[in-house]
């Protein structure tokens, strides 16, 4: 009688490339620093039940999610496969909205919805100023913003997959709100693939 295999998922980095049929989505939030992630995260996820907000800065500095640490910009240089592993159960059952500067390293098939916030400079850098942020370090991110690093590597990383990619501008209330409700009409009109 001929052998049955098992069928085992496939994987990259050790991670499975399918996810199980969601009930809710995952939203992956990304921009420099300052655009309003976390703001954005928080307004979103206070609009609807069908996600929780995550903020992955938050849970790389919680749980040590980092091998290394740049003094000059006083920031953790987080692990990627360390940070992957914490994210997987959450990804798995669905209805997360994270935010994140990178999204390179984030396997596809884990999202439904990437949100690029963008920011004019100007707006930026006040921002930064706001949270004590060295000069370097305001100038590295207003240059990031300037030459769109976050929004292509979000076009890099997710451009050939089925994941939509939204590039939203985050100046001001209104846009904030306005943004907010286009996410919440996505999450609530969601449907398993």
């Amino acid at each position: 009688s001929p052998h049955i295999l098992a069928q085992t998922p496939a994987t990259v980095g050790g991670h499975p490339t399918a996810m199980p049929d969601r009930q809710h989505p995952n939203i992956l939030v990304t921009g420099t620093p300052g655009v309003g992630k976390t703001t954005f995260c928080e307004a979103v996820a206070e609009a609807t039940t069908r996600v929780r907000h995550l903020e992955v800065s938050k849970l790389v500095k919680e749980k040590k999610l980092y091998k290394e640490w740049d003094d000059e910009m006083a920031c953790s240089i987080f692990d990627e496969d360390m940070l992957c592993d914490e994210l997987e159960n959450c990804m798995e059952e669905g209805g997360c909205v994270i935010d994140f500067h990178s999204s390179g390293f984030l396997p596809e098939h884990w999202f439904d919805l990437i949100v690029v916030l963008r920011a004019e400079t100007a707006v930026l850098y006040d921002r930064l100023e706001r949270r004590h942020y060295p000069e370097a370090k305001i100038k590295q991110n207003v240059e990031a913003e300037i030459f769109q690093m976050c929004l292509d590597e979000a076009r890099e990383a997710f451009g050939e997959s089925d994941v939509q990619i939204w590039e939203v501008q985050h100046d001001s209330q209104e846009q904030l709100e306005e943004a907010v409700q286009r996410v919440r009409q996505f999450a609530e009109n969601f449907k398993p693939a």
